[in-house]
Protein backbone atom coordinates (compact mmCIF):
# COMPACT_ATOMS: atom_id res chain seq x y z
CA UNK A 1 0.00 0.00 0.00
CA UNK A 2 1.25 3.46 -1.04
CA UNK A 3 1.69 5.69 1.56
CA UNK A 4 -0.31 9.14 1.71
CA UNK A 5 1.96 12.03 2.73
CA UNK A 6 0.54 15.49 2.68
CA UNK A 7 0.47 16.68 -1.29
CA UNK A 8 1.65 19.46 -2.46
CA UNK A 9 1.91 21.86 -5.39
CA UNK A 10 3.90 24.72 -7.57
CA UNK A 11 2.00 27.31 -5.27
CA UNK A 12 2.24 25.65 -1.72
CA UNK A 13 5.27 23.80 -2.38
CA UNK A 14 8.03 25.34 0.13
CA UNK A 15 11.69 25.72 -0.61
CA UNK A 16 13.41 22.93 0.88
CA UNK A 17 16.57 20.33 0.85
CA UNK A 18 16.06 16.37 0.72
CA UNK A 19 18.11 13.94 1.72
CA UNK A 20 18.12 11.56 -0.92
CA UNK A 21 17.01 13.83 -3.34
CA UNK A 22 21.12 14.31 -4.75
CA UNK A 23 21.85 10.55 -4.50
CA UNK A 24 19.11 9.94 -6.51
CA UNK A 25 20.22 12.36 -9.13
CA UNK A 26 24.55 11.52 -9.23
CA UNK A 27 23.13 7.61 -9.87
CA UNK A 28 21.12 8.51 -12.45
CA UNK A 29 23.75 10.37 -14.49
CA UNK A 30 26.11 7.48 -13.40
CA UNK A 31 23.56 4.97 -15.33
CA UNK A 32 22.87 6.97 -17.84
CA UNK A 33 26.78 7.72 -19.20
CA UNK A 34 27.84 4.20 -18.67
CA UNK A 35 24.91 2.86 -20.57
CA UNK A 36 25.34 5.14 -22.80
CA UNK A 37 28.82 5.10 -23.79
CA UNK A 38 29.86 1.66 -22.11
CA UNK A 39 27.46 -0.55 -23.92
CA UNK A 40 25.71 1.25 -26.56
CA UNK A 41 27.93 0.32 -29.55
CA UNK A 42 27.74 -3.34 -28.31
CA UNK A 43 25.40 -5.35 -30.35
CA UNK A 44 24.68 -8.56 -28.13
CA UNK A 45 21.93 -11.37 -29.37
CA UNK A 46 19.82 -13.38 -27.33
CA UNK A 47 18.36 -17.30 -27.97
CA UNK A 48 14.45 -16.47 -27.56
CA UNK A 49 12.51 -19.67 -27.54
CA UNK A 50 9.95 -19.90 -30.52
CA UNK A 51 11.08 -16.18 -31.50
CA UNK A 52 14.99 -17.63 -32.06
CA UNK A 53 18.34 -15.10 -32.22
CA UNK A 54 17.46 -11.71 -30.67
CA UNK A 55 20.01 -8.52 -31.66
CA UNK A 56 19.82 -6.48 -28.52
CA UNK A 57 22.17 -3.54 -27.78
CA UNK A 58 24.16 -4.64 -24.23
CA UNK A 59 23.15 -1.20 -22.86
CA UNK A 60 19.92 -1.97 -22.69
CA UNK A 61 21.18 -4.05 -19.03
CA UNK A 62 21.33 -0.81 -17.58
CA UNK A 63 19.69 1.64 -19.04
CA UNK A 64 16.33 1.23 -18.28
CA UNK A 65 17.32 2.14 -14.91
CA UNK A 66 17.49 5.52 -15.65
CA UNK A 67 14.08 5.58 -16.81
CA UNK A 68 12.59 3.47 -13.32
CA UNK A 69 14.84 6.73 -11.85
CA UNK A 70 13.27 9.29 -13.68
CA UNK A 71 9.35 7.79 -12.32
CA UNK A 72 10.74 7.74 -8.75
CA UNK A 73 11.62 11.29 -9.25
CA UNK A 74 8.71 12.54 -10.58
CA UNK A 75 6.71 10.32 -8.42
CA UNK A 76 8.24 11.77 -4.96
CA UNK A 77 9.33 15.03 -5.80
CA UNK A 78 7.75 16.39 -8.92
CA UNK A 79 8.35 16.81 -12.52
CA UNK A 80 10.22 19.85 -11.89
CA UNK A 81 12.82 18.39 -9.95
CA UNK A 82 12.95 15.85 -12.30
CA UNK A 83 13.67 18.11 -15.14
CA UNK A 84 16.59 19.27 -13.23
CA UNK A 85 18.00 15.99 -13.34
CA UNK A 86 17.00 15.12 -16.85
CA UNK A 87 19.01 18.55 -17.32
CA UNK A 88 22.26 17.47 -15.70
CA UNK A 89 22.06 13.99 -17.52
CA UNK A 90 22.10 15.87 -20.69
CA UNK A 91 25.02 18.29 -19.79
CA UNK A 92 27.25 14.91 -18.19
CA UNK A 93 26.58 13.27 -21.91
CA UNK A 94 27.94 16.58 -23.60
CA UNK A 95 30.89 16.47 -21.82
CA UNK A 96 31.16 13.01 -22.25
CA UNK A 97 30.88 13.45 -26.25
CA UNK A 98 33.47 16.25 -26.12
CA UNK A 99 36.19 14.19 -23.54
CA UNK A 100 35.67 10.90 -26.35
CA UNK A 101 36.49 13.43 -29.01
CA UNK A 102 39.63 14.79 -27.57
CA UNK A 103 41.14 11.56 -26.57
CA UNK A 104 40.76 9.93 -29.54
CA UNK A 105 41.63 12.92 -31.43
CA UNK A 106 44.92 13.49 -29.49
CA UNK A 107 47.89 11.64 -31.64
CA UNK A 108 49.17 8.46 -30.29
CA UNK A 109 52.18 7.74 -28.53
CA UNK A 110 55.35 6.10 -31.18
CA UNK A 111 55.22 2.94 -29.04
CA UNK A 112 54.03 -0.21 -30.22
CA UNK A 113 51.25 -0.47 -27.51
CA UNK A 114 49.78 2.84 -28.75
CA UNK A 115 49.95 1.79 -32.52
CA UNK A 116 47.59 -0.99 -31.25
CA UNK A 117 45.41 0.90 -28.87
CA UNK A 118 44.87 3.93 -30.86
CA UNK A 119 43.17 1.78 -34.01
CA UNK A 120 40.75 0.07 -31.13
CA UNK A 121 40.14 3.48 -29.17
CA UNK A 122 39.00 4.81 -32.75
CA UNK A 123 36.93 2.09 -32.91
CA UNK A 124 34.75 2.22 -30.06
CA UNK A 125 34.58 5.91 -29.07
CA UNK A 126 34.98 6.75 -33.17
CA UNK A 127 31.40 6.95 -32.96
CA UNK A 128 30.98 8.71 -30.11
CA UNK A 129 29.48 11.82 -31.82
CA UNK A 130 26.81 10.28 -33.43
CA UNK A 131 25.82 7.82 -30.09
CA UNK A 132 26.39 11.07 -27.76
CA UNK A 133 24.10 13.11 -30.68
CA UNK A 134 21.26 9.97 -30.81
CA UNK A 135 21.64 9.90 -26.86
CA UNK A 136 21.22 12.96 -25.89
CA UNK A 137 18.35 14.15 -28.46
CA UNK A 138 16.37 10.22 -27.52
CA UNK A 139 17.36 10.67 -23.83
CA UNK A 140 16.11 14.42 -23.19
CA UNK A 141 12.49 13.86 -25.43
CA UNK A 142 12.10 10.57 -23.83
CA UNK A 143 12.96 11.45 -20.76
CA UNK A 144 10.67 14.49 -20.36
CA UNK A 145 7.58 12.54 -22.34
CA UNK A 146 8.00 9.94 -19.66
CA UNK A 147 8.28 12.66 -16.75
CA UNK A 148 4.82 14.38 -18.11
CA UNK A 149 2.84 11.14 -18.95
CA UNK A 150 3.91 9.89 -15.22
CA UNK A 151 2.71 13.17 -13.93
CA UNK A 152 -0.58 13.54 -15.41
CA UNK A 153 -1.32 9.99 -14.66
CA UNK A 154 -0.52 10.68 -11.25
CA UNK A 155 -3.23 13.15 -11.40
CA UNK A 156 -5.65 11.46 -13.34
CA UNK A 157 -5.44 8.53 -10.79
CA UNK A 158 -5.78 10.77 -7.87
CA UNK A 159 -2.04 9.34 -6.38
CA UNK A 160 -3.25 5.76 -7.17
CA UNK A 161 -2.14 2.60 -8.63
CA UNK A 162 1.43 3.61 -9.11
CA UNK A 163 1.93 0.76 -11.56
CA UNK A 164 -0.50 1.81 -13.90
CA UNK A 165 1.57 5.22 -13.94
CA UNK A 166 5.37 3.25 -14.20
CA UNK A 167 4.48 1.48 -16.77
CA UNK A 168 2.42 3.63 -18.95
CA UNK A 169 4.93 6.45 -18.77
CA UNK A 170 7.84 4.11 -19.79
CA UNK A 171 5.96 2.63 -22.97
CA UNK A 172 5.63 6.33 -23.82
CA UNK A 173 8.84 7.36 -22.86
CA UNK A 174 10.80 4.51 -24.37
CA UNK A 175 8.56 4.48 -27.63
CA UNK A 176 9.92 8.02 -28.03
CA UNK A 177 13.22 7.17 -26.94
CA UNK A 178 14.14 3.93 -28.94
CA UNK A 179 12.82 5.46 -32.47
CA UNK A 180 15.26 8.25 -32.44
CA UNK A 181 18.35 6.42 -30.77
CA UNK A 182 19.87 3.52 -32.92
CA UNK A 183 18.86 6.19 -36.24
CA UNK A 184 20.61 8.42 -35.26
CA UNK A 185 23.22 6.76 -33.77
CA UNK A 186 23.65 4.17 -36.57
CA UNK A 187 22.00 4.12 -39.28
CA UNK A 188 24.34 3.95 -42.18
CA UNK A 189 27.02 2.00 -40.12
CA UNK A 190 24.29 -1.13 -39.34
CA UNK A 191 22.24 -3.09 -41.79
CA UNK A 192 19.24 -1.38 -41.63
CA UNK A 193 16.88 -4.80 -40.66
CA UNK A 194 19.07 -5.04 -38.51
CA UNK A 195 18.89 -1.76 -36.58
CA UNK A 196 15.28 -2.12 -37.02
CA UNK A 197 15.38 -5.47 -34.95
CA UNK A 198 17.72 -3.87 -32.39
CA UNK A 199 15.15 -0.72 -31.44
CA UNK A 200 11.92 -2.73 -31.61
CA UNK A 201 14.11 -5.54 -29.26
CA UNK A 202 15.34 -2.48 -26.81
CA UNK A 203 11.51 -1.36 -26.85
CA UNK A 204 10.04 -5.08 -25.90
CA UNK A 205 13.36 -5.44 -23.05
CA UNK A 206 13.51 -1.92 -21.57
CA UNK A 207 9.54 -1.93 -20.90
CA UNK A 208 10.04 -5.47 -19.91
CA UNK A 209 12.56 -4.17 -17.20
CA UNK A 210 9.64 -1.71 -15.99
CA UNK A 211 7.12 -4.71 -15.44
CA UNK A 212 9.51 -7.06 -13.56
CA UNK A 213 11.24 -3.72 -11.53
CA UNK A 214 7.54 -2.74 -10.23
CA UNK A 215 7.58 -4.28 -6.91
CA UNK A 216 11.59 -2.52 -6.22
CA UNK A 217 9.59 0.61 -7.96
CA UNK A 218 6.50 0.61 -4.88
CA UNK A 219 9.54 -0.19 -1.83
CA UNK A 220 12.05 2.82 -3.28
CA UNK A 221 8.96 5.46 -3.96
CA UNK A 222 7.04 4.32 -0.39
CA UNK A 223 10.41 4.46 1.15
CA UNK A 224 11.21 8.03 -0.14
CA UNK A 225 7.89 9.52 0.31
CA UNK A 226 8.47 8.22 4.74
CA UNK A 227 11.86 9.87 4.81
CA UNK A 228 11.09 12.80 2.68
CA UNK A 229 7.76 14.03 3.72
CA UNK A 230 6.96 14.61 0.37
CA UNK A 231 4.44 13.51 -2.06
CA UNK A 232 3.82 15.89 -5.07
CA UNK A 233 1.10 16.49 -7.42
CA UNK A 234 1.96 18.40 -10.45
CA UNK A 235 -1.83 20.16 -10.71
CA UNK A 236 -0.11 23.96 -11.31
CA UNK A 237 3.51 23.04 -12.77
CA UNK A 238 4.53 24.74 -15.51
CA UNK A 239 6.20 21.48 -17.87
CA UNK A 240 7.88 23.53 -20.07
CA UNK A 241 11.42 21.36 -20.11
CA UNK A 242 13.19 24.93 -20.50
CA UNK A 243 11.66 26.65 -17.63
CA UNK A 244 14.19 26.32 -14.29
CA UNK A 245 11.96 26.67 -11.44
CA UNK A 246 11.90 23.12 -9.19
Amino acid sequence: MTTQMPASTDQTRPQRSYAYYDLIMVAFVCVLICSNFIGAAKQAVIDVPLLGPIPFSAGILFFPISYIFGDILTEVYGYGRDRRVVWAGFAALAFASFMAWVVVSLPPGPSGYMKTYQPALETVFGNAWRIAAGSMIAFWMGSFANSYVMAKMKIMTQGKWLWSRTIGSTLVGEAVDSSLFYFIAFYGIWQLDDLIKVALAQYALKTAWEVLMTPATYKIVNFLKRKENEDYYDRNTNFNPFHTKA
